[in-house]
């Protein structure tokens, strides 16, 4: 690629909606006075709140309405599986699940619930109650999950001098938007499975660094690791392989179901990603992580900056390293 086409892409990544849309974060913790020095440190994909032992893990997620009238029960599934990843992306297991659900009828819910109970029951984690209202004028939903770490991945301990691993299932497809599936037609064993790979790269103490990779896809995701932990990241497009078919542009803000980027010293990176890679899910090296603020995509010859943090504030949650 030439240098205006890296810019070129670098600029349409940076105005997608997916990637705007996480601005809306730095907006809500400055009203609610949080910072990345407040209890459970937002900017990592769970609250950590230590205990004897580890760590107790608390997260949560919303969906916008367009995303929930469009697949109710795909929405109903996504609640429960999108949490189980935030807390698998901590390093560690998700123990039950709490939601919350909005409707005009029981009838309009009927979908939306199923999809809940359906993800439930596939990944062995339980609902234990919420709250219900049917008499809302159209469907919402939220949930949030409970869980426990012995040791965490965080998002505050990239070191330059790291790889950045993309470990993304890609026995899947597009289910809408740009959201990419790869769980619906998997056994229950083997998505339980695979998302105790991380806990135990945890506990092995071959990472203690990385993320879930969620809305903003690859490229949002580096660039929410990158300024929690003070740091700049290098994506080598070269060594993205997006499934076939699949344009890298759009892979590069694709959620997937099961994907995570992690930040891992030289030495341990084979190890890792042989972990991955065993159970059939595509792990590889994509970049590095360097010392500065700025994100930038590049091909071998040619780079081009997505986004530096030091001078834009992504999720602006104050001084992040330590």
């Amino acid at each position: 690629m030439t240098e205006n086409d890296l810019d070129a892409l670098a600029g349409r990544l940076r105005d997608h909606p997916s990637i705007r849309s996480k601005l809306g974060i730095a907006r809500a913790t400055r009203a609610l006075g949080l910072s990345a020095a407040s209890d459970g440190r937002p900017g990592d994909d769970a609250a950590a709140l230590p205990r004897d032992g580890g760590f107790d893990l608390l997260a949560g997620e919303g969906f916008i309405p367009a995303f929930i009238e469009d697949d109710p029960w795909f929405a109903g599934w996504c609640a429960v599986m999108v949490n189980l990843s935030d807390i698998a992306a901590m390093g560690g297991r998700s123990a039950a699940v709490v939601d919350q659900v909005w409707a005009p009828s029981a009838e309009a819910a009927a979908p939306l619930l199923q999809g809940l109970r359906d993800a439930s029951a596939a990944y062995g984690v339980p609902l234990v109650g919420g709250h219900t209202n049917l008499s809302a004028p159209a469907l919402g939903l939220a949930a949030s999950v409970f869980g426990k770490a012995q040791r965490l991945i965080t998002s505050f301990h990239a070191a330059p001098g790291d790889l950045l691993i993309a470990a993304v299932d890609h026995r899947g497809s597009y289910r809408n938007f740009d959201n990419f599936c790869a769980a619906l037609d998997a056994p229950p064993d083997r998505l339980r499975r695979d998302l105790d790979l991380l806990p135990t790269l945890a506990e092995d103490e071959l990472t203690r660094a990385g993320k879930d990779i969620s809305q903003g896809g690859i490229i949002g995701t580096a660039l929410m690791l990158a300024e929690c932990s003070s740091v700049g990241i290098d994506i080598d497009l070269t060594a993205l392989v997006p499934p076939p078919g699949i344009a890298a542009e759009r892979w590069l803000r694709s959620f997937p179901s099961f994907g995570f980027l992690l930040s891992v010293a030289p030495e341990n990176a084979n190890a890792v990603c042989a972990r991955f890679c065993a159970r059939g899910i595509d792990a590889c090296a994509i970049g590095r992580v360097t010392d500065g603020s700025a994100v930038t995509l590049g091909d071998g010859l040619e780079s081009a900056l997505f986004w530096d943090h030091a001078q834009t504030p992504y999720l602006d949650l104050g001084a992040c390293h330590a």
